[in-house]
């Protein structure tokens, strides 16, 4: 495809997304309207930019950052702290500080993500010391039908001991649908009908802000997610949160740290100002990434290429995914995401055995921030079906720079 035929194809591609991108716009500006209110509301001040050595009592601007946090995801409560490392980690805490030996965890969305598999204990393994088995916590799985949450299972597999619900709002590395804010709440309703005690938890990670509404508003009891996903607006540098009632906040703060002491030690060091003002650009920054990934399902829509969603489908969190053909076009792709990122460009990303992963894995993104997937970043397993998981995008015109120069490097091959 020469220079000529590419210039054509994105001209018309962008004028078929014109419509998409002003509704974006339009949910970008409702979340930034939240995010202001919620600053606002808290009465923020230079002040609360600082941050605290040593224990971290009396951190003001810590307390009043998780106050802005709880109000953005509709929460009575939010722990936000640098010392969370990733939603795993923010996972592993929920799970640990919540359920008890005898209890049981119900995953209505099917298989959990990877890195969680061994929190579970889902396979027997050597290594298996400290994961919820170990604790005596058992583990059950409804099975996706036709890739939706298949709801008329409940009624049977909610049992005595069924502590917790959980949902992945995110795909993972699966070929389904996420999960929208009118799903999650459709699925609240039907598992407080048959037990209004079960602890309904949902993994947020990559639906932060994509949509008006956060799950907590649709009345989930807890939601977890990464800053250096949505919410840290590509400036956090790390960490993650934990949100939603605040007994069940309370409890996970004590795992965190220690019963009796939980959300009133931990230092911010000079972490207060990035995650103030990334949760202020998120809204824009995750506009940014949305249009990305429906540039880039549309142009390997073109191109012939297998994605989803498709480049009409409603959309509820940043992913994007792309089946290739081989894993040399798949190969191809991740290092183009990487030619075109603004570190490491003259780096090629290579498969690798990453931890908590059952088969090699290519990542490639060359961010400002190690592992910060929000920025622009690609990965998926080295297995049949070849997919590739596109997500990210600090602005649309990078986006727009990188998937073309993957289209051109898949079709030189």
């Amino acid at each position: 495809m020469n220079k000529v035929n590419i210039d054509t194809l994105v001209e018309l591609v962008e004028a078929s997304l014109e419509k998409q991108f002003k509704n974006i716009d339009k949910i970008s500006l409702q979340n930034q309207a939240k995010v202001l209110t919620a600053f606002q509301e808290e009465r923020i001040t230079e002040y609360h930019l600082k941050g605290t050595t040593g224990y971290g009592y009396s951190d003001v601007g810590r307390d009043a950052l998780e106050k802005v946090f709880a109000r953005v995801l509709g929460a009575e409560a939010a722990l936000v702290r640098g010392q969370i490392v990733s939603g795993t980690h923010a996972i592993n805490i929920a799970f640990f500080s919540l359920l008890r030996p005898g209890d049981e965890l119900l995953y209505l969305t099917g298989e959990p993500y990877d890195t969680l598999h061994q929190v579970i204990g889902m396979e027997s393994s050597a290594d298996d010391v400290g994961s919820l088995r170990d604790f005596g916590i058992t583990f059950k799985k409804i099975a996706l039908k036709s890739n939706q949450m298949d709801l008329s299972k409940l009624s049977t597999e909610i049992g005595p001991n069924t502590k917790m619900v959980a949902i992945q709002r995110s795909r993972g590395y699966e070929w389904r649908p996420s999960f929208s804010i009118q799903d999650i709440k459709k699925a609240i309703e039907e598992i407080k009908s048959i037990n209004p005690g079960i602890i309904v938890f949902v993994d947020n990670c990559y639906g932060e802000l994509v949509e008006t509404k956060e799950p907590c508003d649709v009345g989930a009891d807890l939601v977890v997610g990464s800053l250096i996903k949505n919410l840290g607006g590509g400036i956090a540098p790390t960490g993650a949160y934990i949100a939603g009632r605040a007994d069940l906040v309370k409890k996970a703060s004590y795992r965190w740290s220690a019963p009796g002491i939980g959300a009133a030690v931990g230092p911010s060091l000079d972490l207060n100002h990035k995650l103030y003002q990334g949760i202020f650009m998120a809204p824009h920054v995750v506009g940014e990434a949305l249009k990305g990934a429906l540039f880039a399902a549309a142009i390997f829509t073109v191109l012939g290429y297998n994605v989803s969603p498709l480049p009409d489908e409603f959309r509820t969190d940043l992913v994007q995914a792309i089946r290739f053909n081989s894993v040399e076009e798949m190969l191809a792709f991740a290092k183009a995401i990487q030619m075109s990122s603004p570190i490491d460009s003259h780096l090629t990303p290579e498969p690798w055995d990453m931890p908590g992963y059952d088969s090699q894995v290519v990542m490639a993104g060359g961010t400002f921030i190690q592992g910060g997937t929000m920025e622009l970043s690609v990965d998926g397993p080295i297995k049949p079906p070849y997919t590739l998981y596109f997500q990210g995008g600090l602005s649309y015109q990078q986006v727009k720079l990188a998937i073309l120069n993957a289209a051109k490097k898949i079709l030189s091959i």
